[in-house]
């Protein structure tokens, strides 16, 4: 058996402290043909690092397998991220004296969401996104797009050409590179002397105390804490100088960097503040994990229980979203259409298709307010109010909604 080893530190990894048994790939939507075809299935197991506490996945599958043609995940459909990007947009052209003659990219641009509002203000742009359908409606929108994954040799490529960053963004990119260390370098060799690198993820701190082991899947390769980012920069040669806490994903954290040798940017209290909140939380220790995988069953059971009761009394359940995190959900309750007849989503690329593993049906939103179901359970439960607000409707037959995380909720009102 080969030893795992920590993508950051090298460090040998001991036995997973979570299992979440073996998944298709949860961006890997089906064709009707494909339902009658052998669908890949990989471990999804959670490892923590002793030394540097990273929190990971072992690589089952390439990035370039996942992140490919038919990858159909695409930000803009969801409002509350555009309003969260706007916000970002004018925060940091502020700070920062972001102009149209500064030069801003971004890592994992997918369909040019976050841009598209520094193209607005007359401000040099690239995207790099190895996505090609989504690279292909960036391009549309008129933001220049490599279609590529960002590591250390396209970054010597663009410093080579003279395309330096002022501003480096990557919202929720960090966990998805299997290659974290050469990510890293690449960052450090594509920005200025005197520039700025903004990174989004999920908070491992807010995984861990929401219970949001959903976020769990095979294209999420680290689940990472400010502890364990800090040290992987500084490492490369680059200082987390700033950080806020957003609640964006279920919790996420902002971190933002500069070159070590850049002394015009202070270590602000937040960074000492969060580093502090992720040690009382324990997850430097042990016995945060070790209580993690209690609290995973027992949102499985509870949605169980809930399934089987609504079956029952005759109650029919639909589900709303073709979230990958409700794939992980769905695949580790052994939940298929016995239980949820089918879901609905609002980008095109899913609907008419199945999702991985369950293979449940995939409509438009309208499936709902034709069928009228009793409950709908939402899976991207990190957009609840957003989707409560657009199916507010179900109301009129008495229909309700429903969430698993971080613990089984049924809204009455």
């Amino acid at each position: 058996m080969i030893a795992l080893k920590c993508r950051a530190c090298g460090t040998i990894l001991k036995d997973p402290f979570l299992s979440l048994g073996s998944q298709p790939l949860s961006n890997a939507y089906l064709t009707k043909e494909q339902l009658t075809v052998m669908e890949p299935h990989y471990p999804l197991d959670l490892y923590v690092c002793a030394k540097c506490r990273l929190v990971q996945l072992p690589e089952c599958e390439k990035a370039e397998n996942i992140f490919n043609e038919n990858y159909a995940y695409f930000s803009s459909f969801s409002e509350s991220w555009l309003a969260h990007c706007r916000e970002y947009t004018e925060k940091v052209v502020k700070r920062f004296e972001i102009n149209k003659k500064s030069f801003v990219i971004e890592v994992a641009s997918n369909d040019g969401y976050l841009l598209q509002y520094f193209k607005a203000k007359g401000i040099p742009v690239l995207g790099v996104e190895p996505a090609a359908a989504a690279a292909k409606i960036a391009k549309k929108k008129g933001i220049p797009t490599d279609v590529t994954f960002f590591n250390t040799e396209y970054a010597n490529r663009l410093k080579k050409n003279g395309k330096q960053a002022d501003l480096i963004a990557g919202n929720n990119v960090l966990a998805h590179n299997p290659n974290l260390v050469d990510f890293v370098k690449g960052l450090k060799v594509a920005l200025k002397p005197d520039g700025v690198i903004t990174l989004e993820f999920p908070h491992l701190l807010r995984f861990m105390e929401s219970n949001q082991f959903d976020t769990v899947y095979h294209e999420h390769y680290s689940y990472i804490s400010l502890y364990a980012a800090e040290k992987v920069f500084a490492k490369y040669g680059l200082k987390v100088f700033d950080v806020d806490e957003l609640k964006t994903h279920g919790g996420s954290l902002r971190i933002y960097c500069r070159h070590t040798s850049d002394k015009s940017k202070a270590v602000t209290a937040s960074v000492k503040r969060v580093l502090s909140d992720e040690k009382k939380a324990g997850l430097l220790g042990e016995a945060a994990y070790a209580g993690f995988r209690k609290r995973v069953e027992k949102v499985k059971f509870d949605l169980l229980k809930f399934l089987l009761k609504a079956k029952a009394d005759g109650k029919t359940v639909a589900g709303y979203g073709a979230a990958a995190k409700g794939n992980t959900l769905l695949n580790y309750c052994g939940v298929r259409t016995d239980f949820i007849e089918y879901t609905v989503d609002r980008n095109p690329a899913k609907q008419n298709r199945y999702l991985p593993g369950t293979h449940i049906p995939i409509y438009t939103p309208e499936k709902i307010m034709k069928t009228k179901p009793d409950y709908v359970l939402i899976l991207p439960w990190n957009i609840k109010d957003e989707v409560m607000q657009q199916m507010n409707g179900i109301k009129k037959w008495g229909g309700k909604f429903v969430v698993a995380i971080p613990e089984l909720q049924i809204m009455e009102k």
